[in-house]
């Protein structure tokens, strides 16, 4: 099995990527126009309140295209802004920050939404002990990015990957199943052949099933698309034996409901597949342009 890159080796292919998807045949409106010795100094403002996240990997976006550019956080990840803060300065060649300005935006953009939904989320838990997790539902290729922006809004990481945590799921138990094994047989099975220090974690849809989880020494169970009756039964039986997770059909309306049955956490897919990004724009200050020849 290859080695898996180091963060800092993957955010970089991250970028390179969407670089070259973006800039690979060149910028043919900005290199027919623009003076390529014209320099400028221009703002990123956020145009909605919300939670800012990816301002570094912007950064990292304008460098990667001219290492001459300045790149000025003024917003750093995770805090809280309001409409019409300023989030960085970007100065240098106009035509580089051109080049770079789409791709910059659309990760700090799409991150700031992740962190922004997420705090809401975050927010139903006041006064309560349950957290909020994300799950794998990332897009293909930016998860490191995505689940970060979730721990800026106040969440938790679930498993980065498949070789972070055993997790049984129904696809799992069904094809086991197939093949004459018990729920509990199954548990047992991943206990006895897990990697060490790893915890197992099953899923289940039904409290006899939570019971059984649990009886098979389940380091977690997951609880899916229960009812708030259902997960209170398994909380009361349960409650400080096993770690109890909700999960499915849970939205802002109710996560605070399923919370108070008192699960230890609840993790929610629509952190990274279904927020909306944050509205997040560059603009050029017209006094600072210089050096223009036309």
């Amino acid at each position: 099995m290859a080695k898996a890159p180091r963060p800092e080796e993957q955010i970089a292919a991250i970028i390179d990527l969407a670089i070259a998807e973006d800039l690979g045949h060149g910028d043919v409106t900005s290199e027919i126009l623009v003076p390529p010795e014209l320099e400028g100094r221009a703002t990123i403002y956020a145009r909605e309140a919300g939670i800012v996240a990816g301002v570094e990997v912007a950064g990292k976006v304008f460098l990667k295209i001219d290492p001459s550019i300045s790149f000025t956080v003024l917003c750093k990840d995770g805090a809280a802004v309001r409409s019409g803060a300023k989030v960085a300065e970007v100065s240098g060649r106009v035509i580089s920050i051109l080049n770079a300005e789409r791709t910059a935006l659309n990760f700090l953009q799409r991150l700031s939404g992740i962190a922004s939904l997420t705090a809401k989320y975050t927010a139903e838990m006041h006064g309560l002990e349950t957290y909020i997790a994300d799950t794998r539902k990332t897009t293909p290729g930016l998860r490191r990015l995505e689940k970060h922006a979730v721990s800026m809004g106040g969440g938790r990481n679930h498993r980065l990957h498949l070789g972070d945590g055993i997790l049984i799921k129904d696809n799992h138990l069904a094809a086991l199943r197939a093949l004459g094994m018990s729920l509990k047989e199954i548990v047992a099975r991943a206990k006895k052949n897990a990697p060490r220090g790893l915890k197992v974690e099953v899923e289940v849809d039904s409290v006899p099933e939570a019971m059984e989880a649990a009886e098979a020494d389940a380091d977690i169970i997951m609880l899916d698309n229960m009812g708030p009756d259902e997960m209170r039964q398994v909380v009361k039986s349960l409650k400080g034996k096993v770690k109890i997770e909700a999960s499915g059909g849970i939205t802002l309306n109710n996560v605070r409901q399923a919370a108070l049955t008192g699960v230890d956490y609840i993790s929610i897919g629509a952190l990274t597949h279904s927020p909306k990004a944050l509205d997040i724009s560059l603009e050029f200050d017209p006094e600072s342009f210089k050096s223009a020849r036309l």
